[in-house]
């Protein structure tokens, strides 16, 4: 039999790695005597990743990019910027560039002047430092040209659309050439068709100039569609961080399971047998792939609504899920069908392909979800159990 251990977060790199990208190292940040907004142990951020905050709003995101701008000093704690310690660094000499929610384009310049402009006041302030106009002009262009704006130069803030404020907002970032792009919240004044179009963008700006990003969102699609690395946040602390396909197909609490993923991972209260092997609740039954121990009898059983199938009565499976409801309402969503049902064991979903056929509601179903795809909790905890040789994670 295998024995069972709760995972514990894994919330920083190996220090091989530490001398590239960023690192918050046993950080918090307190508002007078209040909770902290942020507490870190320790996160590493890789050089040349795009990495990804995601969380609810207040979860401490936000601030975490703002410390490591240097906008937000830490109460405690250093920040490593690949390697050297900017702690005490001033926000204009970390090599960070940062991208606000709102853009923030002075209305009586013109697109190109906007993106100069910091530039063109570093070269008036520190001619040592400063670049000299040729190369300005130069990188503006250069700017201009990767983000489809060298029709748009001469234009102000007033004659542009939101995406297109947005990628001047971006180009006047990254003509400074920094280390780190921070970008706090970039898409969430775009329509779904722009947010669409600017994700590829930002994919593909990240990929041709190598540099590290650290994005901010509350969005899960942005998260989980754009980062090579993924940092999952809740009440000012750092839940768990890896690929996101490693993160969403072996969350390590509660909380990660049921914040990614829509429609969210379904749960249910179940009870293990004497011969730990299978799994049982109000209309449920599951079948392990191997016999566990040493988890408390009862656990709460998750299961994504993408990895159950319909399935007829007669069928059946040597492991995996059972569960049998009733449908309540199917929705379109385009390429799928979301089936909502109720049983026994409570409210689950399953997905169907949109061309396909799908349950009619107040019809009785019956869902099978292979036993490699099932997620066990503790129920007092919400940390994750699982077997100690569990196969490693699917790698995005």
């Amino acid at each position: 039999m295998t024995s069972l251990s709760v995972t514990e977060p894994a919330t920083v790199s190996t220090a091989a790695d530490l001398s590239a990208g960023v690192l918050l190292d046993g950080v918090t940040k307190r508002y007078d005597d209040d909770s902290p907004a942020l507490d870190v142990d320790r996160l590493h951020i890789p050089g040349q990743s795009l990495t990804v905050l995601v969380g609810p709003s207040g979860c401490g995101k936000s601030t975490a990019l703002g410390v490591v701008s240097g906008l937000i000093p830490p109460t405690d704690g250093r920040v490593l910027i690949d390697g050297t310690d900017v702690t005490d660094v001033s926000p204009g000499r970390r090599g960070v560039s940062m991208v606000f929610q709102d853009f923030a384009l002075y209305p009586h310049m013109t697109v190109e002047r906007n993106i100069s402009f910091g530039l063109r006041l570093q070269a008036k302030h520190d001619r040592k430092s400063g670049l000299d106009r040729v190369e300005i002009e130069r990188r503006v262009a250069q700017a201009c040209d990767s983000l489809g704006l060298s029709e748009l130069r001469h234009r102000r803030p007033a004659q542009l659309s939101g995406g297109q404020r947005q990628r001047v907002g971006l180009a006047r970032a990254i003509v400074r050439q920094p280390k780190v792009l921070l970008l706090d919240e970039p898409l969430s004044a775009l329509d779904a068709q722009l947010r669409q179009q600017a994700r590829v963008e930002l994919v593909r700006l990240h990929r041709e100039l190598g540099n590290t990003v650290v994005l901010v969102t509350h969005d899960q699609l942005e998260a989980l569609s754009m980062a090579t690395h993924l940092v999952v946040m809740n009440n000012a602390k750092v839940l768990q961080v890896g690929s996101p396909a490693e993160v969403y197909r072996r969350p390590l609490d509660l909380f990660v399971a049921t914040f990614l993923g829509s429609p969210p991972m379904n749960l249910a209260t179940v009870t293990l047998n004497e011969t730990h092997d299978a799994l049982t609740g109000p209309g449920l039954t599951a079948w392990l792939a191997e016999p566990v121990l040493d988890v408390p009898d009862e656990l709460r059983l998750g299961w994504r609504p993408g990895d159950g199938t319909l399935e007829s009565d007669s069928a059946t499976r040597p492991s995996g899920l059972s569960v049998h409801g009733v449908v309540d309402l199917v929705e379109f969503t385009g390429d799928t069908k979301i089936a909502q049902c109720t049983g026994p064991s409570g409210r689950w979903a399953v997905t169907v392909p949109a061309n396909g056929p799908a349950p009619a509601v107040g019809e009785s179903v019956r869902v099978h979800v292979p036993a490699d795809r099932l997620h066990l909790f503790d129920p007092a905890t919400g940390a994750r159990v699982e077997a100690a040789d569990a196969p490693a994670d699917h790698q995005r």
